[in-house]
């Protein structure tokens, strides 16, 4: 058998730029020096063309700079570029680069640990992965079906939570339960990314019925009714998840998650079918104005209000919108 070649590690900067140049030719040609044709110089076509003009001695040459006038010259070049790149980095009208304040993208690798194990998130934003390390006899309650892979020191077993709301809701009535020590890896069942709330026993959340991806034990998740506008126009149900307790709580997303964050009277519009979790108040409102026919016209009606202080989790991405369009292709095709 073959020995297995090794090959060495990439380099882990490319080499410095070359700051310095070559000075020019010590002396100059002789004033009566004619230049010869360029190589691919072409005889001209028209030969009654009057004649070139009479050769012209080259300008002479100035002396390179000694030393210090060169490093004066390579601090003025120095200067101009870096101002070059300060005007190009912010363009008029928008915000110096570090403060953007609008809604953000959750992309980055998440990594963390928790009472009892680590995890990270990783493969963002619509492949997300979510690996958890479980120490022994550390438990972990997930949705049925997202388990992609885990150790065989792992235990796993079912539990079964029937209530009227979730019958009526369409909710599970199952969980797992999965129990260290070992490797668990986690992935939402649709093209989605994953998000991590941290409870601190104070804060109370809101997420939709799919939104739900996994916890750690102390957290505590049951249905709870809105109300029947919200049920209705919200795109998630009339029951949803109200989550409260301690520790981490992994939700699930359609798409790209987006977090936005809501200032003390601040207000935001969120259209329906697009919410993961919340822990402030909204109201469902009109949006489009000019009545009904400018609400069908434009395709948005009635939306999400959201009035701060707190924060909302977004999706990129509608389910419902996407299973009409799917419908649509399929039936022209």
């Amino acid at each position: 058998m073959a020995q297995q070649q090794h090959y060495p590690p990439p380099p882990m900067s490319a080499p410095a730029h070359v700051t310095s140049f070559p000075g020019p030719p010590q002396t100059s040609p002789p004033s009566n020096f004619n230049y010869p044709p360029p190589p691919t110089q072409s005889p001209p076509v028209n030969t009654h063309y009057p004649g070139p003009p009479p050769s012209v001695s080259p300008p002479a040459v100035s002396p390179p700079p000694n030393e210090k006038q060169a490093n004066y010259y390579q601090q003025g070049y120095q200067q101009n570029v870096a101002v070059i790149r300060q005007n190009s980095a912010v363009m008029p009208g928008a915000l110096p680069q570090g403060q953007f304040t609008g809604a953000t993208s959750t992309t980055e690798d998440n990594v963390g640990t928790f009472n009892g194990g680590s995890y990270r998130i990783s493969h963002r934003d619509v492949n997300s992965l979510l690996t958890l390390q479980l120490a022994m006899g550390c438990p972990l309650t997930a949705k049925p079906g997202v388990m992609i892979a885990m150790s065989t020191t792992m235990t796993l077993r079912g539990t079964v939570s029937f209530g009227w709301k979730k019958l009526i809701a369409g909710g599970e009535m199952t969980m797992s339960q999965y129990t260290g020590p070992g490797e668990l890896l986690i992935a939402p069942s649709v093209l989605g990314d994953i998000a991590v709330l941290r409870m601190d026993g104070e804060q109370e959340w809101k997420i939709g019925r799919d939104a739900f991806l996994a916890s750690t034990a102390a957290v505590k998740h049951k249905y709870q009714a809105q109300s029947i506008a919200k049920g209705v126009f919200s795109g998630e149900g009339l029951f949803i998840y109200k989550i409260t307790g301690t520790g981490l709580l992994w939700v699930q997303s359609f798409g790209a998650i987006i977090k936005k964050d809501l200032k003390e009277g601040e207000t935001y519009f969120i259209d329906n079918g697009h919410l993961v979790g919340w822990n402030c108040k909204y109201k469902i409102e009109r949006v489009a104005s000019g009545g009904i026919i400018s609400g069908l016209s434009s395709g948005e009606g009635l939306a999400c209000k959201f009035e701060g202080p707190g924060t909302v989790y977004l999706q990129t991405r509608n389910l419902n919108a996407f299973a009409g369009q799917m419908k649509m292709s399929t039936a022209s095709g």
